[in-house]
């Protein structure tokens, strides 16, 4: 994917990697496949640090975006 800058891919949600991974699992079930950014880990993987633990974020590709919107929503209302 690259950077956020892409402009193929919309970030859709930045939290907890909880919900990230929920949302996921959503956005999967009807076939839409997102890319999940995790500046910590990869910081850490990397030898230096990086990002914060509760700021996972979650993109998918801007063809996707209103498939998306009403099951990301859906899923929030319920948390």
């Amino acid at each position: 994917m690259g950077d956020e800058n892409n402009s193929d891919y919309v970030r859709v949600y930045t939290g907890p990697m909880v919900i990230v991974k929920m949302l996921q699992s959503h956005l999967q079930d009807v076939g839409i496949h997102p890319i999940v950014k995790d500046n910590l880990q990869s910081g850490l993987r990397g030898g230096f640090g990086g990002g914060l633990p509760d700021l996972i974020q979650l993109f998918i590709h801007k063809d996707e975006v209103e498939k998306a919107g009403p099951i990301i929503s859906e899923a929030l209302e319920g948390i």
